[in-house]
């Protein structure tokens, strides 16, 4: 039986993760969570699971839950002190599923407690892989992708010497706007940067997958995931999501993974590493397919992408600040408080703010994190607030 504690269980990947496990009640046990709000929603995990301990946004939170459960033997926990014991509760497995920066001080605190990862919260190592990987190496602690992409590069890459290596090849879906001239692009709602045609994700990851940052973030993760610098990291543009990603080795052989989109899979590979879950997903089937197709993506109509390489170009502290930098943009669109060019316009502001300023100097801790965040929220914020932000 593996003990799962699951953070950001109320999410998209959380829901998933409880639903393969859900799935296979003989092989798991849910035994933490960690959610924000929503309250209902996580009364309604914890009745289904009966976890050990749960934690919560914060103490009114906390206070709601408990008159909605009525029960003295569940430990109901708060604010970062919550995620914290929720991510080091005795477990043999923690899903990462919370979304931004939020996420990287709980998984840190599990990797610190000997707690193998299933990641999905790609901010963790976008904002701090260095010192993430560092701490992993020294505590014998394996990260496990749930993202499709690396997920797919980690099943590629089973049996292979890392020495073969030539390089990953991460796909793109292209998102809702693969197809969209520059001038519709600029007219685009909220609606319609949310309406992704393959993936069912939240709205964050959603908007990153429009404006190709997510695949940035994925290119950085990727990085440090599978120790492999950023000039041997590719993207494709394959609009059908069928292959998710593809590994390239020496002799110029090619292996990718391939399946429907469906993110149980990728998760399933994580929850049950080494062994593979009989899972009830649809089947591919190549011949009703008929063809795949693949892209150059266009940098110059997404231009986040290339701002993801140029964050790997320059200090340690640059992913961070790109990060943090999209989350505030990203939440101003949402908000419907700039247009969607005004988020990768606001973002290269900010990095090239950084790149300016920056002293190369290493992450140490997360002090250092979390200074580098804080810098480039603000500097977002100036951004979006100042005669620039209000051409966008």
């Amino acid at each position: 039986m593996r003990r799962l504690a699951v953070l950001g269980s109320t999410g998209s990947v959380g829901e998933q993760a409880l639903a393969v496990a859900e799935a296979f009640p003989d092989r798991y046990a849910v035994v933490a969570l960690a959610a924000g709000r929503n309250i209902e929603k996580l009364a309604e995990q914890v009745r289904r699971f009966e976890p050990e301990v749960v934690s919560v946004a914060d103490a009114a939170a906390a206070d709601l839950l408990r008159k909605r459960l009525r029960r003295d033997d569940l430990a109901v926990e708060w604010g970062a002190g919550g995620l914290d014991a929720v991510a080091t509760h005795a477990a043999d497995l923690v899903v990462a599923g919370l979304v931004g920066a939020v996420g990287l001080r709980p998984t840190l605190a599990a990797i610190r407690a000997g707690r193998d990862i299933a990641l999905a919260n790609k901010e963790v190592l976008v904002t701090a892989g260095a010192l993430v990987l560092r701490e992993a190496r020294a505590r014998g602690v394996t990260l496990l992708p749930v993202d499709s992409e690396h997920s797919a590069i980690f099943q590629a890459l089973a049996g292979q010497r890392r020495q073969d290596v030539a390089r990953l090849i991460l796909t793109a879906s292209g998102g809702p706007f693969r197809t969209w001239t520059p001038e519709r692009i600029a007219r685009a709602t909220v609606a319609q940067a949310l309406d992704h045609p393959n993936w069912d994700m939240g709205p964050k990851i959603t908007i990153d997958s429009a404006t190709l940052m997510n695949k940035g973030l994925e290119v950085i993760e990727a990085r440090w995931l599978f120790d492999v610098p950023s000039l041997q990291i590719d993207v494709v543009v394959h609009p059908q999501s069928i292959v998710h990603s593809m590994v390239e080795f020496l002799d110029g052989s090619v292996l990718a993974q391939l399946g429907l989109p469906d993110m149980r899979v990728p998760i399933a590979v994580a929850l049950a590493h080494p062994e593979r879950l009989p899972l009830d997903s649809p089947r591919l089937d190549l011949t009703a397919l008929g063809r795949l197709d693949f892209e150059t993506p266009d940098r110059k109509r997404f231009p986040c992408l290339d701002l993801a390489y140029a964050a790997l170009a320059a200090d340690e502290a640059a992913p961070a600040v790109l990060n943090a930098a999209n989350e505030v943009s990203v939440a101003a669109f949402l908000a419907g408080e700039i247009s969607f060019p005004a988020i990768a316009a606001a973002n290269t502001g900010v990095l090239n703010a950084h790149v300016a300023r920056a002293t190369a100097a290493p992450l140490r801790d997360l002090k250092d994190v979390a200074e580098a965040d804080a810098w480039a929220r603000d500097s977002a914020r100036a951004w979006l607030a100042s005669p620039k932000g209000a051409e966008e």
